[in-house]
């Protein structure tokens, strides 16, 4: 396991207020990347040196820690430029890595299916591309390890033209994979049923509830962006009725664009949804900072108007006394939030309470009657209206149905007497 030291540098007031915890969240991503964190070494200055982004003096304290502890790695909490990078590693005679490239070295670990592989070395390419102008020399140093899994060594040694036909080729690939998920999706939208997808800041125990509510075996782990690859499924109230329910990937502050933009595909799924599920890890301290992260991350994604329910999750983390006061203070008003246990199921039936009422507000319960010789009609319903019963006669069918009015305009006729739109 290779030993890391984590540096960052606060230039204002709130950035120097907030390192202590961006901190944190850097040591968990080098964890979740396999590397022991050894030292953390803090700075507050005015601005940003160009050559070595840290003061001057700061670089040479930071080589004689190096050279003291004996660390393979220095990870800033910050993005470095391909300048600041070099000269970094020239001066400290380690391997240097920035914030992005740790995130995506999890990501590369992390992904499993060939479209997750894909989005992962497009967003190394991408972000490498610009760093290979005489890198020749820092690139043979660093071996293996974190910051080279993915595209790897040999590949980022190639010329600069191969990279970008690699990355062309990447794009064309990922385009093919995204028509097949587009008519996956567009199949979906075309359904009555409603679809919800999960969306958190990583490590909020979205996949955990995944599991929880669709009685699956998801991998989950306290590591950050332990899942990747989004994955549907259905999950069926105590009457029948039931829902699509989406996983995706976590989100994180200032995650990396190139992440952003080779996930676009993969992040359609949210906007293609009927409603959110906004988990938020109530137990921690920066919950209500990373519920804003996740939120600013879909106004980037252009995605806005959809119901949002936020679901506090971990309650059972909590003491007695605030655990209960959050419960019995909990109202069923359609904006306001739930508290529940994705581990132990508390709450999980007032969460449902509230998906019923917001995903099926706009149905109603219909009664029809379609007779044999219009089968072609009877065909076409189950595929616009949940059917909650349906009964055959001698001469057709009767159907019980949960439906939006909209999708019953073409069926005025076989309206039970006393039912309209």
């Amino acid at each position: 396991m290779e030993k890391a030291i984590l540096v960052n540098l606060a230039t204002t007031k709130r950035e120097k207020e907030e390192a202590k915890e961006s901190m944190t969240e850097l040591a968990g991503l080098a964890s979740s990347a396999g590397a022991t964190v050894i030292e953390e070494i803090y700075q507050y200055r005015s601005g940003h040196s160009p050559k070595f982004f840290i003061g001057k003096g700061k670089v040479e304290e930071l080589a004689l820690k190096v050279k003291e502890s004996g660390a393979d790695l220095v990870i800033f909490d910050h993005n470095l430029s391909p300048t600041q990078q070099r000269s970094l590693e020239e001066a400290i005679q380690v391997k240097v890595l920035d914030r992005t490239q740790i995130i995506l070295d999890i990501f590369a670990q992390r992904a499993r299916t060939n479209e997750g592989k894909l989005q992962v070395e497009l967003a190394q390419l991408t972000y490498l591309l610009p760093r290979l102008k005489g890198q020749g020399q820092a690139l043979s140093r660093l071996g293996s390890g974190i910051g080279t899994r993915g595209p790897g060594e040999k590949k980022l040694e190639e010329d600069r033209r191969k990279i970008t036909d690699r990355i062309a080729r990447i794009r064309k690939e990922i385009d093919k994979v995204g028509e097949r998920r587009a008519r996956q999706q567009e199949v979906r939208r075309q359904s009555p049923v409603p679809i919800v997808c999960l969306v958190g800041y990583t490590s909020a125990g979205k996949s955990t509830l995944f599991n929880t509510l669709t009685k699956e075996n998801r991998y989950t782990s306290p590591h950050l962006f332990a899942t990747l690859d989004p994955v549907v499924r259905r999950v069926t109230f105590s009457d029948g009725l039931y829902f699509f329910l989406s996983d995706t990937v976590g989100f994180i502050k200032k995650l990396p664009i190139e992440l952003v933009s080779s996930f676009r595909a993969t992040l359609q799924e949210i906007r293609d949804a009927d409603c959110l599920l906004q988990i938020i890890d109530v137990t921690s301290p920066e919950a209500f900072e990373q519920a804003e992260a996740v939120e600013e991350i879909l106004a980037e994604l252009e995605i806005a108007g959809l119901p949002v329910i936020k679901v506090f999750n971990k309650i059972d983390l909590l003491p007695a006394t605030e655990k209960n006061l959050l419960l019995s203070h909990q109202s069923k008003d359609e904006s306001s939030p739930v508290y529940v246990s994705a581990r132990t199921g508390e709450g999980l039936d007032s969460l449902k309470d509230r998906l019923r009422q917001v995903i099926y507000k706009n149905f109603k319960i219909y009664r029809l009657y379609i007779p044999k010789d219009k089968a072609a009609m009877a065909g076409s319903l189950i595929r616009q209206v949940m059917v909650i019963r349906k009964t055959e006669t001698a001469e057709g069918w009767e159907y019980q149905v949960l439906a939006q009015k909209n999708n019953l305009f073409s069926y005025l006729p076989y309206l039970r007497k006393g039912e309209s739109l």
